[in-house]
């Protein structure tokens, strides 16, 4: 397996990935920046791999994506959770939903609270293990932090539900799971996040403060503690409603 992390060149704090097989020439890209599709390109030419999907883990409100774009560039399916609602066709995910690439598999999980259609990808190098290796946690759960379920509306039930996303989907995976998320140190996606752009399901459990295990004490704390919303959010949102 071959793995990269990307930070955007305008705002270090919001990653974005590729990873796949380079040995059967296949890939996965994943939260990508519009001004990060030609990087993306270049990468998939530097390791001859065709990207077969791009995923938006949710639509984004402090970025806009380029995922479409690439898509259409590379000849790959972009892909968004079935609940989501964009102005465009896409693939549609499923909780679940298992994508091969090569010897890499990724398990969709729907994880709802940072917003509704929020999803973490699950991944597997079967050549080493069909257990899971790691999991992209967008903006679901962030190293040192959980993310902000205001963004739009209805905060305390989708404070309700990230909670039941993190503890009851995220927290269960096998304790040696490295984290990987949307966003580091900068972000105003979640309060407190750490700069260290990763970590293990283990060490979150164990020293997360944000990861209170009452549901009505974990919404309150996160909901007390807010950053400022994105600048420019409303219209970051309406052009990836509409594509670009």
């Amino acid at each position: 397996m071959f793995f990269l992390q990307r930070a955007a060149p305008s705002d270090a704090s919001s990653l974005a990935y590729m990873f796949g097989c380079g040995g059967k020439g296949h890939a996965i890209a994943v939260d990508v920046h519009a001004e990060d599709v030609d990087w993306f390109l270049q990468q998939a030419a530097q390791q001859a791999v065709k990207i077969d999907y791009v995923i938006d883990t949710h639509i984004h409100a402090d970025h806009v994506s380029g995922g479409r774009e690439l898509a259409q560039r590379c000849g790959g399916q972009y892909c968004l959770h079935e609940s989501s609602t964009p102005q465009f066709a896409f693939t549609a995910l499923k909780d679940g939903q298992v994508l091969t690439v090569g010897n890499v598999t990724v398990t969709v999980l729907h994880t709802p609270g940072h917003t509704a259609d929020s999803i973490c990808l699950l991944v597997s190098d079967v050549r080493r293990s069909a257990g899971p290796w790691f999991v992209l946690t967008g903006h679901t759960l962030f190293v040192g932090s959980a993310g902000r379920p205001d963004l739009r509306g209805d905060e305390e039930r989708m404070g309700g539900l990230l909670h039941g996303s993190i503890f009851n989907k995220l927290l269960t995976l096998p304790e040696y799971v490295e984290i990987f998320p949307g966003a580091q140190a900068g972000s105003v996606c979640g309060a407190g996040i750490s700069g260290k752009p990763s970590s293990t399901i283990a060490f979150e459990k164990r020293f997360n403060t944000a990861l209170v295990a009452d549901k009505g004490e974990f919404v309150a704390a996160i909901l007390s503690n807010l950053p400022p919303q994105p600048v420019g959010m409303a219209e970051i949102i309406r052009r990836n409603v509409m594509g670009g």
